[in-house]
């Protein structure tokens, strides 16, 4: 016989611990565990702070061995717990169900298994959760160190309500303890995985005004796709006015302890216009991250999107997109990539790669993006020119855009957005031919820098400035017209392609308002163009749209007559919303034509005159001073019956008195210098024009002497300063 002592104390302990787990494992298999539910209630309810209790059977039983786990820790004996019927109440502030209502007392929408006296405990207020029956399985020496080890938890008819009130908080965040608020910690719990049979989950967000509802089912078989999905689900609810409904497939076991097992899931749901599908796997899904989906999102309008998602985006036509979505809903740093992604807007094609960043004190969405052909009817909503709610009536006798600006959400969110338009399609009468644009807001701030349009071989530069910080929003624009060519600005004119006229200038505005129209009611600033060697005809102005102009042409000149330019400017100071026709003038090889007046863009009302200057002394010539009068949707233009009439007087009276007079002395308008060129008028037109209120005066005069050379662009201040490169107060 062996007596060593240490061997002696050797089987002393291994009889010892033999006699614990004997002794512990008739306790549990004898015990009537249903004595234990008050403490068990009370002990949970505490840990969690929310109301927890066992309504059902409670037993206990023993697995070995335990497949769940690795090696040799298979053979140890771990305790399963069965639970019926288990309700978990909702925090302090959620007792009504209702985060929209917080005296209601509806209850919580009943699922599959659930029963009356679940769904609405007396004690208790509308619960968080009631779960017909937990199956869990434990590890048995971490109970020793106060630890709930579970390796697995199955579920059947669990019904569960997530709620959200305005105010952002939740009832899904358990306020568990925090030892470093000196709390004691009195259990800790670790759980691995997680599997669900029939049942419902609701959620109820009154931020979002959504209520949807999720039906959980076991999948056939047949419908597991090979095994990869386990659990599959519909939903059904209301987003605003509008129904939701959808249906997906998800795995079975969800692992909540692995870092990585490649989640699968799979869903497509629809809330009024917008409709989603996504087909991918969650990589991590205990911390939410390593998300990878194949998404394809339409809708009415991209603005729709941003109770959804967060993101600030423009109204726009309808439009639908499909690309790879990439990213992490990690609570401290959720970060979207939305890659690779194809789509149309309208009927504008669109592609690109646009990130989503989660920080403080705002998320930001940065991207490129980019349109092999883009329709600029497509734009319009967008930059507030035309709505995407066709039905919208329209004001009566207005023709300036007044669609406002959706700026109440420009402080949600910031944004570095570059955009490419390569091929533009436009009306005949708008010689657009591409678009590049860098779009950054940035606390309520957009600047549109660079805003160039590709016109007529040329380029249209611009900056923005909208600064929705003030009320209303503050606006600049600064610009430069840069060589655009007449021949291609008029392509459809004979006459036109052998023009080698040149369109240049400059414009800089400031107002205030929240649509295009308001902002021009109260512009300051001024704007200045000018054109060498061109054409106009009437038929040149009803191709380019002035049916305005094309009147004026055909009242002086007579009908489709083409007249050759020697130059033109416009120097237009604007003050108040009143442009002022300080230098207008167009030189013919005809006639210098001076033409004055305003235009108030506050009531879009013109009133011009047209005073046509001749070179030659033509015989009864009765050409006169015409006026254009009357709101920009219906202007009138006739001639101005003094001048006409004192001349038409002045005619009968020479003939009266000498009719061979007729052949040899001609009737003419007071005439213009002959031979006189452009170079002093053009040399005013090329001045930077200055933002602010400008001082207007109706007749400004300059001689005119030949000259051909081009001045250099005109150089202008930025988007959001002034002429002396100060920013705008």
């Amino acid at each position: 016989m062996i007596r060593s002592p240490f061997f002696r104390l050797a089987l002393w302990v291994v009889l010892s611990v033999l006699v614990l787990f004997s002794a512990a494992a008739m306790f549990v298999y004898f015990n009537d565990w249903n004595r234990h539910r008050p403490w068990i209630n009370q002990q949970i309810s505490q840990a969690i702070h929310r109301p927890f209790e066992i309504r059902g059977d409670l037993s206990v039983d023993w697995q070995w061995p335990q497949t769940l786990e690795p090696s040799w820790q298979r053979w140890i004996p771990g305790p399963v717990v069965s639970i019926k019927d288990v309700h978990v109440g909702n925090p302090a502030g959620f007792e009504s169900g209702d985060p929209s209502k917080p005296g209601s007392t509806a209850p919580p929408s009943s699922g599959p298994g659930s029963n009356s006296k679940a769904s609405a405990p007396a004690e208790h207020g509308v619960q968080f959760a009631r779960i017909g029956q937990a199956t869990i399985n434990l590890v048995l020496p971490p109970l020793l160190w106060r630890t709930f080890d579970i390796r697995r938890v199955d579920l059947s008819d669990p019904d569960v309500r997530l709620l959200r009130k305005p105010d952002g908080s939740n009832n899904w965040n358990f306020n568990l303890p925090n030892a470093a608020t000196g709390e004691e910690k009195r259990w800790t719990v670790s759980l691995g995985a997680l599997s669900v049979d029939r049942g419902q989950v609701a959620y109820d967000d009154a931020k979002l005004e959504l209520a949807a509802r999720a039906q959980l089912a076991s999948l056939a078989s047949e419908d597991t796709e090979n095994g990869l999905y386990g659990v599959g689900f519909t939903l059904s609810g209301k987003y605003g006015k509008a129904e939701i409904t959808g249906e997906g497939k998800t795995g079975q076991l969800l692992s909540l302890r692995d870092e990585k097992i490649d989640y699968p899931l799979r869903f497509e749901a629809r809330a009024g216009k917008l409709a989603a599908n996504a087909v991918g796997i969650i990589e991590n899904p205990r911390a939410l991250s390593g998300l990878d989906f194949r998404v394809s999102v339409k809708g009415g309008s991209m603005a729709d999107l941003y109770r959804l998602t967060g993101l600030v985006l423009p109204d726009t036509p309808e439009f639908q997109t499909r690309g790879r979505l990439l990213g992490t809903l990690e609570p401290n740093n959720p970060v979207w990539t939305y890659r690779d992604f194809t789509g149309t807007v309208g009927q504008s094609d669109l592609r690109g790669e646009l990130t989503y960043t989660s920080a403080r004190p705002r998320p930001k969405l940065s991207g490129k993006l980019s349109s092999r052909q883009l329709r600029l009817t497509d734009l319009g909503p967008s930059i507030g020119i035309g709505s995407s709610q066709p039905d919208k009536p329209k004001r009566p006798g207005k023709v300036l855009p007044d669609d406002p600006f959706a700026t109440d959400r420009w402080d949600k969110m910031d944004m570095d957005i570059e955009y490419e338009g390569l091929r533009v399609i436009r009306p005949e009468a708008v010689p657009i031919e591409s678009l590049h644009l860098r779009a950054v807001m940035e606390n309520a701030q957009l600047k549109l820098a660079p805003l160039d349009f590709g016109v007529a071989r040329g380029r249209f530069k611009t900056q923005v400035m909208l600064d929705a910080k003030t009320k209303p929003l503050r606006a600049s624009v600064r610009g430069t017209v840069d060589n655009l060519s007449l021949s291609a600005l008029f392509p459809k004119i004979e006459l036109m392609k052998k023009s080698l006229g040149r369109l240049d200038g400059g414009v800089a505005l400031d107002g205030q308002g929240n649509s295009i129209a308001s902002i021009l009611a109260s512009a300051n600033g001024e704007a200045k163009l000018y054109v060498r060697d061109g054409v106009m005809s009437q038929q040149l102005l009803d191709l380019a749209g002035l049916n305005l102009g094309s009147v004026v042409l055909s009242k002086m000149f007579g009908t489709d007559k083409e007249v050759r330019l020697r130059c033109a400017i416009a120097d237009v100071p604007v003050s108040n919303g009143v442009a002022y026709a300080r230098n207008l003038k167009v030189n013919t090889e005809d006639a210098l034509i001076d033409i004055t007046g305003t235009a108030d863009m506050a009531r879009e009302y013109v009133d011009l005159d047209v005073n046509p200057k001749a070179y030659e002394l033509k015989f009864f010539s009765l050409r006169t001073p015409l006026e254009v009068r009357g709101p920009f949707a219906k202007a009138h233009v006739g001639v101005k019956p003094g001048p006409l009439v004192l001349r038409a007087a002045v005619a009968v009276a020479a003939v009266a008195a000498a009719p061979g007079a007729l052949v040899l002395v001609p009737l003419t308008v007071p005439g213009a210098e002959d031979d006189e060129g452009c170079a002093p008028l053009l040399a005013n037109a090329t001045k930077a024009p200055k933002a602010g209120p400008a001082k207007a005066s109706n007749q400004e005069t300059s001689r005119v002497t030949g000259s051909s050379t081009r001045s250099a662009p005109i150089e202008q201040p930025a988007a959001g300063e002034s002429s002396a490169g100060a920013p705008l107060r």
